[in-house]
């Protein structure tokens, strides 16, 4: 994320984006399974960062895990992706 991006306040950032987008990007959050936009698409191209714009995934490295959100086997580049562990809700 760029220098402007990392100065900007908690009110810069839920202007600039959707409800949705605030709480995936800003607060960790997740769309409801099967419900997202880009769960069935199957459109080639690349998907991009809602606050930055740089590159995360290709539609070269989706597939359909069946979970209802769009997976990915690889990031477009490994800097532009942190990886966590999620152990909410006993997830392991």
């Amino acid at each position: 994320m760029d220098e402007e991006n990392k100065s900007k306040t908690d009110a810069q950032w839920r202007q600039e984006l959707s409800d949705e987008q605030y709480q995936v990007c800003r607060c960790k959050g997740t769309e409801q399974p099967f419900s997202g936009q880009y769960n069935d698409f199957k459109e080639e191209g690349v998907f991009t960062c809602a606050c930055c714009a740089v590159e995360l995934f290709s539609s070269d490295h989706k597939y359909d895990s069946g979970s209802g959100w769009p997976s990915f086997y690889q990031t477009a580049n490994k800097e532009n992706v942190k990886e966590e562990s999620d152990q909410s809700l006993a997830m392991a």
